[in-house]
């Protein structure tokens, strides 16, 4: 930067805010909603424009209904979203685990299938109301901190003093890599694909069930969203950038259901991606926090990503509203008690991958231990359990 530029940008005079919160995807607005509702004056800034976001997580479990029942938020998506009260894992027509969500003791016993595009639409709009702000197209550019305060530049050459700042900016996350905090896991091997699409009605596929196929071909998704929407999400070896009908028709055709072909009308949207399992080594570095995939992230099996971040949000918001009243202990316990939900969260999504990519040649002794084990009850309802996020209570 030349003088002339430091001496302009020294003029500009440094907002203030009680939290800067950096990223608006559903983590950093769950947060915004929060703390807004608890009369904390919030900042998000976000580096895409409004709608740039693709859409990858697609499932809102209970406890996270739970979570954001006080802010105003589940009605509104439980009005939007198509209720799924029974998770299966399925080899082609056959049931290997039944997995059962209305018997669970909540207001919400299913899995309410929405797309991320709408979770966060519906967030911005409660956390508007409440008076956050959020700004876009915002990066951040550089911080400071210091005893008091946060000290921010951003894309448009203003600054923003903060109590506290948030990294909510995702698994490359600019927050985490300036605060020198190390991101600890590796990558899978295998790619996947990603589509949403239009089936034919022929009842190949439930309407309110979400299907995970183990077949000896590989694993697919196939979970319903509104609209007559499906969701199919494939481990593959090299998947296409844009996968169109034909692809997504063959990954059906050799993995899906056997008896009732399941035909792919349309393709409305695809993409690719691969899949990381990594946390980091602490949420906190003096005044920055960090939640959602900032600090882990890991694979989609179990549809937990958006939610553990949605979960880290509420608490964090509870740990600052406390910060800033006097209590500093607060964001250390934030911490000790979302860390090691990640990790384990981390953990069940590594096991269904590492089962979902077992392999050709143990694909079937795995089918069949599975059925086995699916038979102990207890193992059903600890599953449900865990999927629903209902054991993190």
């Amino acid at each position: 930067m030349s003088q002339i530029q430091a001496e302009i940008q020294a003029q500009i005079p440094a907002a203030q805010t009680d939290v800067l919160i950096v990223g608006a995807g559903p983590t950093g607005l769950a947060l915004a909603t929060a703390l807004s509702a608890q009369g904390v004056k919030t900042l998000i800034i976000d580096a895409q424009a409004e709608g740039a976001n693709t859409s990858r997580a697609a499932v809102v479990h209970a406890r996270t209904l739970e979570l954001l029942e006080p802010l105003g938020v589940s009605d509104r998506l439980v009005a939007l979203g198509l209720h799924a009260k029974r998770f299966t894992v399925r080899d082609r027509d056959r049931i290997l685990v039944p997995i059962e969500f209305d018997r669970l003791p909540t207001v919400y016993p299913y899995t309410l299938m929405v797309s991320q595009a709408v979770t966060e639409s519906v967030l911005l709009e409660r956390a508007s109301e409440l008076g956050a702000t959020v700004r876009r197209p915002c990066s951040l550019q550089s911080f400071s901190q210091d005893d008091i305060s946060v000290h921010a530049t951003l894309s448009d050459g203003s600054q923003v003093q903060a109590r506290f700042m948030v990294g909510a900016d995702g698994m490359h996350s600019v927050v985490r890599q300036q605060a020198g905090i190390a991101f600890e896991g590796g990558t899978y091997g295998e790619s996947f694909v990603l589509a949403d699409v239009r089936l034919g009605a022929n009842g190949a596929v439930p309407e309110n069930e979400v299907i995970l196929f183990f077949s000896p071909k590989g694993m697919v998704v196939v979970a319903p969203l509104p609209g007559g929407i499906h969701r199919i999400v494939a481990t593959v070896d090299d998947a296409p950038e844009q996968p169109d009908a034909a692809y997504v028709q063959a990954l059906l055709d050799t993995r899906g259901p056997k008896a009732t072909r399941a035909v792919v009308r349309a393709v409305l949207w695809g993409s690719r991606f691969r899949v990381h399992h990594r946390i980091a080594a602490a949420y906190r570095q003096g005044r920055v926090l960090l939640a959602g995939d900032a600090a882990h992230v890991h694979s989609p099996a179990g549809g937990q990503g958006m939610n553990i971040g949605i979960q880290d949000a509420v608490a964090l918001g509870e740990a600052l509203v406390s910060a800033l009243a006097g209590d500093d202990g607060a964001l250390d316990a934030y911490e000790a008690r979302r860390r090691p939900i990640a990790q384990q969260v981390l953990t069940l999504a590594d096991r269904l991958t590492r089962m979902a990519t077992a392999p050709r040649a143990l694909r079937g002794l795995r089918n069949v231990l599975l059925s086995l084990v699916a038979r102990i009850p207890n193992v059903r309802r600890k599953l449900a359990w865990q999927l629903s996020g209902l054991a993190y209570r």
